[in-house]
């Protein structure tokens, strides 16, 4: 296993297991293999709705002996509705009482979005809050101020461009250590790529895969495992498809969260971070940019939304 190393010393093992989509009564058992198979970073959010379930899995793993909890990394994220100061604190605290656990790995803010309490997603323009409502910059702060007072470890962003991560980089304490952001060769994301390292800002890719059981899907996307090239790659390597999207990202220094509830699948992916691509087919992989994206963000820009798909992306 190869991982993402910390300023202070901690690792995330770069592929994980990741929670979304991932159904009330499945998880729990998903988790469970998971861990006892070997894997050490489990992702998940709040807007997922099954982090109760995720919580009574890690106390069973835990009591257990399957893993100690400081053998384990564990991500949430804030949800739109919980920008304001005030909300941040009690959202990360029902995430810690409903995952079971006395503090998190890693925090983030799930997108560069700020919505009224209770909106869940957005039915109209009257459920958004503007950013001068809820400054990304404030919602950081206090971000900062739960690691401060150690109830996470680490924090960071995900569905952030270099214009939003600068913009709470101007007044921030503590820069973003992770940004966790839609990757696959389709959307290779090699500007975003590059800006991150460079700052020291480390990357999780999702959708790795293309997410083909997700909801809201487009009309004739295509399809990255039937892609030619990467169909060739598997047949060279002896491995499937989906391994060889996933030895991808490891390959070029990212964590991957794959989401899986089938035993054999989530022993094959946990096994694509063994595997090594030779720099023709990681070049193969990175030319296969189609610039297109699983996850548009049209959610986010229904009529009267004071947001843009040019503030979400960098087109």
């Amino acid at each position: 296993m190869r991982y993402l190393e910390f300023k202070n010393g901690d690792r995330v093992a770069s592929l994980g297991l990741g929670t979304w989509k991932s159904a009330p009564g499945e998880v729990y058992d998903a988790v469970r293999t998971a861990i006892k198979i070997g894997y050490r970073h489990i992702d998940c959010a709040a807007v997922y709705g099954n982090e109760a379930e995720i919580g009574k899995a890690f106390a069973d793993a835990f009591k257990d002996g399957d893993v100690k909890r400081e053998e384990l990394w564990v991500t949430s994220k804030l949800w739109n509705t919980a920008h304001k100061k005030d909300d941040v604190r009690p959202a990360l605290e029902q995430t810690l009482k409903d995952l079971q656990l006395d503090y998190l790995d890693l925090y983030l803010i799930h997108w560069p979005i700020a919505m009224k309490p209770g909106a869940g997603f957005p039915q109209s323009a009257d459920d958004f809050l503007t950013l001068a409502e809820a400054p990304l910059e404030d919602t950081w702060q206090e971000m900062e101020a739960a690691q401060a007072d150690g109830l996470v470890r680490h924090i960071g962003v995900s569905n952030f461009n270099i214009a939003t991560i600068e913009l709470i980089a101007q007044s921030a304490k503590v820069m973003p250590e992770m940004n966790q952001v839609e990757m696959h060769p389709f959307l290779p994301q090699h500007k975003l790529v590059n800006y991150c390292q460079s700052k020291g800002i480390h990357l999780t890719a999702y959708s790795p895969l293309g997410s083909s059981d997700r909801p809201r899907k487009q009309e004739n996307e295509p399809s990255l495992m039937g892609h030619e090239v990467v169909k060739t790659i598997a047949d060279a390597q002896g491995v499937t498809a989906a391994q060889v999207l996933l030895a991808w990202q490891v390959n070029r220094g990212v964590a991957v969260i794959p989401k899986s509830t089938n035993e054999g699948r989530l022993k094959q992916n946990l096994e694509a971070a063994s595997i090594e691509l030779s720099e023709d087919q990681m070049k193969h992989l990175n030319d296969l940019n189609e610039s297109f994206r699983y996850i548009d963000g049209t959610i986010w820009t229904i009529e009267g939304s004071p947001y843009a798909l040019e503030d979400l992306w960098e087109f």
